[in-house]
């Protein structure tokens, strides 16, 4: 953080340049694309400073080795604000010709490629002449984003707004209405307009019940507003409805959250705060009404929502386009009451909330009374809620915003997704004394759903690679749960079964579904605690030992493709600790039989072991590259190879991976009339990750490794959608990529697939460090010889 800010020029120009040792750095090697954000900025309290913050931050979260953000903050005079590092230069909007030198400091500072505007016509009001100057005078790409697009301009307005659209690339609005004002209103093109919505924060839900009694609220109904305070959000609007919702809730509290606007405090003071708490002596609502007058951090912000009931919106201003204020109200799952501005009218449709008319006490009333009567009808709100505000998560407005730098920068700036940290959290949410459970709603645990052996097992192998790479004693409990309901579903007959409810009792499931993929499961989940013998105690690796060689016996009956193939992995691995004759000769009675298959099928064109690509098409491969390993038979290994790069040319293009969608698969010999979008699963991208790894450790060829990362970026965001599938909020990864929407649901599949790739990853990139350091270490000791 900085205390002073050298002046460039002489006091009157009022630009400072920030002399980071970070930005000099920046500036000597070039080593990455800047972009200028040029916007208001925090410690300054507004909408504008914090929405940019948080964009900055998700930008920062996203992406790495791809460009670095610096900010000029917009201040409107001089003011004593000490800001963070990332702040390069501050510019006063008041002074004329403090926009030439700041054009001119930008001009020449080669780091920067592109410049990032957060539009408001209040910053440049008085100046809009040399702000377009100031436009017209720059050389590097500029983007503005509009953050209020009023219809029906006038002519003044128009020729100010065509002319800041004249010197932008591109232009980000955040309504689909105010991008068709833009068109119809100003003449501006379609293609040069981005609609990006406003961001909201990932929640990791808290219980409702309990952040109430954190905040004293117990056995109250909580109506909730917030934001800087201002007679345009109309507050009095619910105060002149709360008698009458009081009348049928006594229990009702009313917080208004927020101190009052800096800018109207400097000319009003408190007088619109003092009319409102005069309003609540004057309606008797002093037992039902709580100013919270500050300026909240985040996290309490976001707490003080959670325990809302009913937010409302009412704003009494038309042309407002967006509200942030309304964006995180919805993000943390309010059920929303709010006035028509665009923004509540595109989200708040199909049972997402009830829009009432501007400053219409009795609607208000009317709304939030049938809200309160009626807690399903509010959950059912809440939760359609959240399905449609997940897209406009910060880290997908990152996402869209990283996209169209990349856009307008000239070949300069180059998307690479950061890695997000191993999170556990999610998996330890869903696995109970028990096992894990199958199905979530959102990120809260369906226990009504049971449990699966499919999910057990799994969760075994992900929580196994975890203990590998941390050597976290505290998961040897975790592993023994699992394993402990893999034993529970061993049956006597050698095989076992796979659906348990959550009574712990076996379901009809069982008799109307082949189970032998799930087998298949048990016994890879099985062979893979077994090969890591030197992390569990005996007792652990005794009873996997007992439960493999039972279902062993009954492993030559598999006719499942991929049930062999996860029976091969199990075999493989138990072997590899500890060796047997008969589990290798079973490795190869079943990659025998997948050799025969593949020798049936395979054609020029088609070089599978079936006539259709459907469900885990890696693990085929994958399981005979292990049988190959496993025995050194040459014929394994051509196979393996062949069929998993004519697999992988099925699946990655243009550097994404798009695997076979459950909605369509491929099948031999009948080219698809269209392109199936959507149906695409975590577990596919999964295992292919997973494969790919096993691959390159026996061909190390670059371009797996390279596949790999492609692959994983689908989790961050690199898929059709352009959003995250896994969040990293909750630790969860969302059930699935459909055609126009993710499934939001973080049930147990998608989790466990996900930590399964991420680990296979994380032990991926240990070994490129290992080896890249051995390397270096040669290179020094050869150097030292030469020398």
């Amino acid at each position: 953080m900085r205390n002073d800010l050298a002046n460039i020029t002489n006091n009157a120009i009022n630009i400072h340049y920030q002399f980071s040792d970070n930005l000099k750095q920046i500036n000597n090697t070039n080593s990455n694309s800047e972009i200028l954000f040029i916007t208001s900025y925090p410690p300054r309290e507004c909408g504008l400073a914090t929405y940019s913050q948080d964009l900055v931050k998700a930008l920062n979260n996203k992406f790495e080795s791809s460009f670095t953000i610096s900010i000029c903050a917009l201040e409107a005079e001089v003011v004593s604000l000490v800001y963070e590092d990332e702040v390069k230069y501050i510019l006063n909007t008041e002074s004329r010709i403090g926009y030439v030198g700041l054009a001119k400091l930008i001009n020449d500072d080669n780091a920067i490629k592109i410049i990032m505007i957060q539009h408001e016509f209040g910053l440049f009001k008085s100046k809009e002449r040399e702000f377009i100057t100031f436009l017209q005078t720059l050389t590097k790409p500029i983007i503005v984003c509009f953050h209020t697009v009023l219809p029906n301009p006038n002519e003044a307005l128009k020729t100010n707004v065509n002319s800041i659209a004249k010197y932008a690339q591109s232009i980000i609005v955040m309504t689909n209405t105010s991008a068709q004002i833009l068109q119809s209103d100003y003449g501006i093109i379609e293609n040069k307009i981005e609609i990006i919505a406003h961001g909201t924060h990932l929640i990791s839900h808290g219980d409702k019940i309990l952040l109430k009694q954190k905040y004293n609220f117990n056995n109250r109904k909580i109506l909730s507003t917030f934001g800087l305070l201002g007679e345009g959000k109309s507050v009095e609007t619910t105060l002149y409805a709360l008698p009458s919702i009081i009348k049928k809730h006594k229990n009702v509290l009313f917080l208004i959250i927020g101190k009052t606007h800096p800018t109207i405090f400097k000319t009003e003071g408190e007088k619109y705060r003092d009319f409102l708490q005069e309003k609540v002596v004057e309606l008797k609502l002093e037992k039902h009404v709580q100013f919270v007058n500050n300026y909240l951090p985040l996290p309490i912000l976001l707490e003080y929502l959670q325990i809302t009931d009913v937010y409302l919106f009412t704003s009494k201003d038309p042309h407002q386009a967006v509200s942030g204020t309304f964006s995180y109200a919805l993000s943390c799952g309010c059920t929303i009451v709010s006035t028509p501005i665009p923004h509540a009218l595109e989200v708040l449709k199909n049972n997402t909330g009830i829009v009432i008319e501007f400053e219409n006490a009795a609607q208000v009333s009317i709304a939030v009374i049938s809200l309160l009567n009626d807690e399903v009808l509010r959950n059912q709100i809440s939760l359609n809620g959240l399905h449609v505000i997940s897209a406009t998560a910060w880290e997908n407005a990152a996402i869209a915003h990283a996209l169209l730098f990349e856009k307008n920068a000239n070949g300069n700036i180059q998307l690479q997704y950061k890695i997000p940290p191993i999170n556990l959290k999610h998996l330890k949410k869903l696995t109970t004394a028990f096992g894990i459970i199958q199905f979530a709603k959102i990120n809260q645990p369906e226990i009504e759903s049971g449990y699966t052996l499919d999910d057990n097992a799994r969760a075994m192998v992900a929580t196994c690679q975890y203990l590998a790479l941390y050597k976290n004693d505290d998961y040897v409990e975790t592993v023994s749960t699992y394993l402990s309901f893999i034993k529970y579903c061993f049956q006597t007959n050698g095989k076992f079964l796979n659906y348990v409810n959550e009574d712990k009792l076996f379901t009809i499931q069982n008799d109307e579904t082949n189970l032998e993929d799930s087998n298949g499961r048990a016994i890879w989940a099985l062979g893979y605690l077994i090969s890591m013998e030197d992390y569990f105690p005996d007792y652990l690796i005794e009873e996997a030992i007992f439960l493999f060689e039972e279902a062993a016996i009954t492993l030559s009956k598999l006719h499942s493709t991929r049930a062999m193939a996860f029976a091969i992995k199990g075999l493989y691995y138990a072997n590899t600790s500890y060796y047997s004759t008969n589990n290798l000769l079973l490795l190869k009675e079943l990659a025998n039989r997948l050799v025969q298959m593949y020798k049936h099928e395979a054609e020029k064109k088609w070089q599978w072991f079936e006539s259709y690509l459907t469900y885990g098409n890696s693990i085929i491969p994958e399981a005979m590259l292990c049988a190959y390993m496993a025995t050194g038979n040459l014929v394994y290994k051509e196979i393996a190879k062949s069929s998993f790069d004519f697999l992988l040319a099925k699946t990655f293009t243009d550097k994404k991976i798009k695997v076979i969608s459950n909605k369509g698969w491929l099948q031999k010999n009948i080219t698809p009339t269209e392109v199936v979008i959507g149906g695409e699963q975590a577990i596919d991208v999964a295992y292919t990750i997973m494969a790919l790894s096993k691959f390159n450790s026996c061909f190390e060829d670059e371009d797996y490794i390279n596949k790999m990362e492609v692959a994983f970026s689908w989790f961050l965001g690199n898929n059709h959608l352009q959003q995250i599938i896994y969040n990293p909020c909750t630790g969860g990864c969302y059930d699935g990529l459909e055609d126009k929407y993710v499934n939001l649901n973080q049930g147990a599949e998608s989790t466990v697939s996900y930590l399964m790739a991420r680990l296979t990853i994380e032990k991926n990139n240990r070994r490129k460090t290992k080896v890249n350091s051995e390397i270096k270490y040669y290179k020094q000791i050869n150097n030292m010889a030469m020398n």
